[in-house]
Order: C-alpha cells, then sequence, then structure tokens
C-alpha cells in the first residue's frame, strides 16, 4: 500500500497534486517499482517542512542540512516497503530554481525515493548519472498516466 502523509509541521497546507490524483500516483509508483522487478508492500511518503526534515537528518542520519528528500529502507527481496521523507517547501524552491513547477518537481522526488528503495545509490558521479537516467524514465510514462498533458 502506497501511503501520503501531511506532517503537522505543514499545517494546513494541502497539495492539489496529491489530493486530485492519488489513484494514477498509485498506479504511476507501481509500474515504475514493477520496472525493477519490485512489487510495493508499504511505502509512505511523509511531507513536511524544512525544519522537520532538518530534524529527521539530524536524528537519524547525524547530519546537519537541510535536504530534499529522506529515503529509510526497509525493503526485502523484491518488496518494497520504506518511508520517504519530502520537505514541501525545498521542492517548491527547487522547482523555481530549475523552472518547472512544483509539482513537476514533486514527482522526480517521488520517482527519486522509490528508486533509492530499488537498491540505486546517488553519492558518486555515476550512480548520481544513472539516477538522474532512471527519473527520467519514470517520469516519461507520466503523460499515459495522468493524462496527456501531464503535470
Amino acid at each position: 500500500m502506497i501511503h501520503f502523509i501531511y506532517d503537522s509541521s505543514l499545517g494546513d497546507e494541502r497539495i492539489s497534486l496529491i489530493d486530485r490524483q492519488q489513484l494514477q500516483l498509485h498506479r504511476w509508483l507501481r509500474q515504475v517499482a514493477a520496472g525493477y522487478g519490485f512489487a510495493i508492500g508499504e511505502l509512505t511518503y511523509i511531507l513536511c517542512s524544512d525544519d522537520k526534515e532538518l530534524s529527521v537528518n539530524r536524528e537519524f542520519l547525524g547530519h546537519d542540512y537541510y535536504t530534499d528528500v529522506i529515503t529509510f529502507d526497509y525493503t526485502t527481496p523484491h518488496c518494497i516497503n520504506g518511508d520517504v521523507f519530502i520537505s514541501w517547501p525545498m521542492i517548491q524552491s527547487n522547482a523555481a530554481e530549475v523552472g518547472v513547477t512544483a509539482e513537476r518537481e514533486l514527482l522526480r522526488i517521488l520517482a527519486h525515493g522509490l528508486i533509492h528503495l530499488t537498491g540505486q545509490a546517488d553519492k558518486t558521479p555515476e550512480t548520481k548519472a544513472e539516477m538522474t537516467r532512471k527519473e527520467e524514465l519514470a517520469l516519461s510514462i507520466l503523460p499515459t498516466l495522468l493524462g496527456e498533458n501531464g503535470v
């Protein structure tokens, strides 16, 4: 099962893409996982504030910096299980920086977290390039799932 949770640190803020396209997002994420030979068991995306993301980064990873996504991997062979913390304000900032919509950047990050759970790293220039390629591949199937215009 795939869950989208709004952390209380976001207050009343909602993300319309998640609220209006949840079924299609589930279908898309399952399709991406299947492309790597995985089913999805329990996958939870937690949308939160920058401060909450920093707190998680400090507490669980010992990192004292802001980041857009943190993935906790509980995957078993061929079954994705994990928690993916996403800083919604950082997604919005990153989107503005690269000239895409915040929703499009969020989709990239949803794919990014899932791809991490299939075993793809992104710490070296080579693995980062491979991650980017896989993100683009995942995004390329969106128009089919979200309608011809995609996001």
